[in-house]
């Protein structure tokens, strides 16, 4: 049975991590409190507005690199969600100009961005349940946009609905509170998946249904949120090896 307790040591652990990797991020918040307090207008894209929402992703490049290449070497998982960032600078670049024909360009470069990390937080343990759960929700969202699409979002907003949940369902499997078969990583990349799917049904209701009240600041800082929790979860790999070398 799941002890509440267990959240004592996961806290005390997670205080570490943020000493730990705090200093790292920091050039992340501050690129991302740039895109917030520059909000440019979305009306008017350019190569700078493209910059300033991609820079924080630059910064997770820099904070995974910041780790060693010869981490990145060692562990395919980093290097997936390295990779899956690098994709996302490209989808967020062609959103900029998605008013003038580069939308399914995007689309395209996050969905490879969800295979990465689909591969990267792997196929075990299975978690049928999660798997459930996450079909069916995925299913009740497509149900609520389909009569809004028309060809050839009908079938590119299936796949991608269909990548972005298999992404969530491999993430969360991950994490076993029921089992205290948890690490900080593990729920880190979980509430990242959760927020990256918040992020995109917030873009998909937003553009084909209804306009979403403060849309963009929901799904900005949601995806912002999202893609940092996904690259904190790769140093899992790195706290393993150094607790191999203390035991």
């Amino acid at each position: 049975m799941f002890n509440p307790g267990t959240f004592c040591p996961f806290c005390s652990v997670l205080g570490v991590q943020v000493k730990s990797e705090g200093p790292k991020l920091v050039p992340f918040f501050k690129a991302t409190c740039v895109y917030f307090v520059l909000w440019l207008p979305t009306s008017s894209p350019s190569w700078f507005s493209a910059l300033i929402k991609c820079l924080p992703i630059f910064c997770l490049w820099v904070f995974l690199l910041a780790h060693g290449i010869s981490f990145l070497g060692a562990h395919s998982s980093a290097r997936k969600i390295l990779a899956g960032l690098i994709f996302s600078a490209l989808g967020d670049a062609f959103l900029i100009w998605q008013e003038q024909g580069y939308f399914i360009h995007g689309l395209l470069m996050f969905a490879i961005t969800h295979i990465l990390y689909s591969s990267a937080f792997g196929m075990k343990p299975i978690n049928l349940l999660a798997g459930l759960v996450i079909a069916t929700i995925s299913g009740l969202c497509y149900t609520l946009l389909y009569p809004y699409l028309s060809a050839p979002f009908t079938y590119l907003v299936a796949v991608y609905i269909a990548l972005i949940g298999f992404m969530g369902w491999r993430a969360i499997a991950g994490v076993q509170l029921a089992n205290d078969l948890w690490t900080w990583t593990k729920l880190s990349a979980c509430l990242g998946a959760v927020l990256f799917m918040v992020s995109d049904l917030t873009i998909a209701v937003n553009k084909f249904c209804f306009p979403v009240p403060h849309s963009r600041a929901i799904i900005m800082a949601t995806y912002y949120a999202a893609q940092m929790l996904i690259a904190l979860s790769a140093v899992e790999c790195q706290d393993a090896d150094v607790a191999r070398k203390r035991v």
